[in-house]
């Protein structure tokens, strides 16, 4: 049986729980409205060298208005409000309980693709999805710590934005898929998400007179820049194209839990970076999502 797809979702996991690492790294010295402004500018970047060398144009100016519709949107959903939505969940209620409700994506995708595209997952996948979320929660939630959860000051506010972040998420996928029909380039995709999300995100910035301070940040932070020119290209644009070719060869519902791995792939990257101990309760849960993927692979 061809796993291709869920190979890239899985592959995405990894991109994404590296490019993480970097933001957060990054995040703590120049903040992290800051570091979600240069990864777009840089991504897009990236993507328009990428799409130039391999399709002879910056922007797929040839993928027709529809697609554009639909990538466009995505971008707007998915990059600009739902990371926007994420980063104020943080600052609320803390990263755990931000990505606690962010592991709400992968059931929002399945709910979605079930109602717009008339995806049904089999028994056996719908267990799949189950255990693998159930042990992401279980990670997620052994990571908690009291620092964090002092952090707690407006809960529902938290809440909501979290939920907003799941929905844009899951949101953004359902678009994507629209959009990647008749095998069109996950990569001009991904071009066309970036471009759109850095519009509405830059807008903001020049309209709040805060891009000599975004600039400013990465003189006096060279080091800083580095990081996030790597992040950049790890996470929005190889993870994300992975992301969309996923979403080309297998369910939303699938890829999107599938998608959703990176605070288990995070453990020995947070072992080695952060010094951070782990119980056997993470361990546990480690175990449980492993399960969850190989029923997946199995269904």
């Amino acid at each position: 049986m061809n796993y291709i797809g869920e190979l890239a979702a899985l592959s995405t996991s990894v991109c994404w729980a590296g490019s993480s690492t970097l933001f957060t790294l990054s995040g703590q010295q120049v903040g992290s409205v800051i570091v979600n402004r240069i990864r777009v500018l840089l991504a897009l970047l990236f993507l328009m060298g990428l799409s130039w060398f391999l399709y002879g144009t910056p922007f797929p100016v040839d993928a027709g208005a529809e697609r554009w519709l639909w990538f466009g949107l995505s971008g707007a959903i998915g990059y600009a409000l739902g990371d926007t939505f994420l980063f104020q969940a943080f600052i609320y209620i803390g990263a755990q309980r931000g990505m606690l409700m962010m592991s709400l994506a992968p059931l929002m995708s399945a709910g979605l693709a079930w109602i717009f595209f008339g995806e049904v997952l089999s028994g056996l996948q719908i267990v799949g999805v189950v255990v693998t979320l159930g042990g992401i929660v279980l990670v997620i939630i052994r990571q908690s710590s009291r620092a964090e959860a002092k952090r707690e000051n407006k809960p529902l506010r938290g809440i909501l934005y979290g939920l907003g972040a799941a929905a844009g998420q899951a949101g953004g996928f359902v678009l994507a898929k629209q959009g990647l029909t008749d095998g069109f380039s996950p990569i001009a995709g991904n071009t066309i998400r970036i471009l759109v999300a850095f519009v509405i995100l830059w807008s903001l910035v020049l309209i709040r007179g805060k891009a000599g301070r975004t600039i400013h940040a990465m003189r006096i932070k060279p080091r800083v820049l580095t990081m996030l020119i790597v992040a950049s290209f790890i996470g929005p644009v190889v993870g994300v194209s992975l992301s969309l070719f996923a979403l080309q060869f297998t369910e939303v519902g699938i890829a999107s839990t599938l998608i959703a791995l990176p605070p288990v792939f995070l453990l020995p990257i947070s072992w080695w970076v952060f010094k951070e101990q782990f119980n056997w309760g993470t361990l546990a849960g480690t175990l449980v999502a492993i399960a969850g993927v190989a029923l997946l692979f199995l269904a």
